[in-house]
């Protein structure tokens, strides 16, 4: 900041732009004492906060122009005049230290040819929280009585930015706290939520640890299928033993048998050597089968042999072999209409269908966003020198706003991608490379007005985190509508 020495309300409204734009305590007392220093031409200037910590209630937390000594020796300055205005909570101007007879013994400024001071409490709502101390070693009458103003307005806008970074840095780290404790509760460290829909999905999963019964896993792509398999095989009694996990859309049906069960060798072209399928490798641990629904009739059949009897048998080889695996699955797909059009045997689907666990889509738990955000900062921030401390608040309402059709994948992306280009110590919404759909685009063309209906209860109920009595406010239905519509809908 320069050229603004002569310009007091400029530097106010600098110091109200600081409000919202800092929220590191460190950078914003550091930005307050310059902005200070510069529009009254100080030459030195210190920031102290009251604490408990130290004998005389202050702590010096930025200074400006002190030597490395005098920085130890920084509450022996001027402490006359400290003291003074945490007793009085009424600034003091200085003009000349050597003939003001209420001072002109003090030992700390004779002793540093103090010629002027001023000194401004920092005050919110009515309690002192420190004090802003500013002098000058060369000129006498630096700060003088037309410095008061802006000198107390200036102290209160500091106040409210302290007041502002300290409840900033409480949040977060009552996030990160929140986080922790939602993993210790549930031991599940990389699935993040705190959401009515994700404690249900904790819940079932905590249920299931210690049993080795068959788990179906559907939710949209990226909403952390994966996630929950590997969750459950390493808190649960098979820790110990592998997890092996394959994609079912990714090979054709004679790679994909070989894959799964094994060859033997000369079985087929290219087989030179008998080989062990993932199956065997699996043996006593979790295999997890991803996008089940994409596997073939013939593949399905299989798969419902080694869960009948636990047995494999290998391409090309009449030996069967026994294997104790427990199996996990997921699908983004409806497996139940997929039986309806001849595509999945029902009798595989209520093998693999045991127990049951819905990942909520992101945009239907709004509430967790904060949360993922912040631990995906915390994770693509680790190696970085440049810190970034958090998200403006514009940045956070487009995160809870925004549809997410990649689910937790794509804001992992999103927040990668800001953690690059942002340059400040938050997350700016430019910084976030969203494209934000109206409420408008929701409701389209050609749907029925039962349908229009439908939509309109279920984005609302999504807007307000599942809050029924709320929702019920805002599409001015009574309670006893909306519950009756969630029950007929299944929502």
């Amino acid at each position: 900041m320069t050229g603004q020495s002569d310009n007091p309300l400029q530097a106010l409204s600098e110091i109200a732009l600081t409000i919202n734009s800092i929220q590191d305590i460190g950078p914003l007392l550091r930005k307050v004492l310059e902005i200070a220093m510069q529009t009254l031409q100080a030459e030195r200037g210190f920031v102290l906060l009251k604490t408990g910590k130290t004998d005389n209630g202050f702590e010096v937390k930025s200074s400006s122009n002190f030597n490395e000594d005098q920085v130890a020796d920084l509450t022996e300055i001027s402490t006359s005049v400290v003291h003074e205005v945490l007793k009085t909570a009424e600034p003091v101007i200085l003009y000349e230290t050597e003939t003001d007879p209420r001072y002109q013994h003090a030992k700390s400024i004779v002793l540093q040819k103090i010629q002027s001071i001023a000194c401004a409490p920092l005050i919110l709502k009515n309690q002192q929280i420190g004090a802003i101390y500013l002098d000058s070693l060369t000129h006498r009458s630096r700060f003088t009585e037309e410095s008061l103003p802006f000198l107390t307005a200036f102290a209160n806008q500091a106040a409210i930015a302290i007041e502002n970074a300290r409840l900033y840095a409480s949040l977060r780290n009552e996030n990160r706290l929140l986080r922790s404790e939602v993993q210790r509760l549930h031991g599940f460290q990389e699935i993040i939520g705190q959401s009515p829909r994700m404690q249900e999905v904790f819940n079932v999963m905590t249920q299931v640890l210690d049993s080795d019964a068959t788990v179906l896993i559907e939710g949209e792509s990226g909403s952390g299928k994966e996630l929950i398999a590997r969750a459950i095989h390493y808190q649960g009694t098979r820790r110990e033993r592998p997890f092996l996990a394959l994609f079912c859309g990714s090979l054709p049906d004679s790679l994909l048998e070989s894959e799964l069960f094994g060859h033997k060798r000369g079985a087929f072209t290219g087989a030179i050597s008998d080989k062990k399928g993932l199956f065997e490798s699996a043996d006593g641990g979790t295999f997890f089968l991803d996008e089940v629904g994409d596997l073939s009739l013939k593949i399905q059949t299989k798969l419902l042999r080694v869960l009948q009897e636990g047995e494999v048998r290998r391409v090309g080889e009449n030996h069967v072999r026994q294997i104790d695996v427990r199996i996990i699955s997921a699908t983004n797909k409806k497996l139940t209409d997929l039986i309806e059009e001849g595509l999945f045997r029902e009798d595989l689907y209520y093998r693999l269908n045991t127990i049951r666990i819905e990942t909520p889509p992101l945009r239907s738990r709004k509430i967790d966003i904060p949360l993922l955000a912040h631990h995906f900062l915390d994770k693509y921030t680790a190696k970085r020198k440049h810190e970034i401390k958090g998200f403006t608040e514009e940045a956070i309402d487009a995160l809870q706003k925004h549809q997410w059709p990649g689910n937790v994948r794509e804001l992992g992306n999103c927040i990668e991608r800001s953690v690059v280009m942002a340059r400040g110590d938050l997350i700016q919404l430019q910084d976030l490379g969203l494209q934000l759909k109206t409420r408008n685009n929701l409701l389209k063309a050609g749907i029925t007005l039962a349908e229009a209906q439908q939509q309109l209860v279920e984005q609302t109920l999504r807007d307000l985190n599942g809050n029924v009595p709320e929702a019920a406010k805002a599409l001015d239905v009574s309670q006893r509508w909306l519950y009756y519509k969630i029950k007929e809908w299944q929502l």
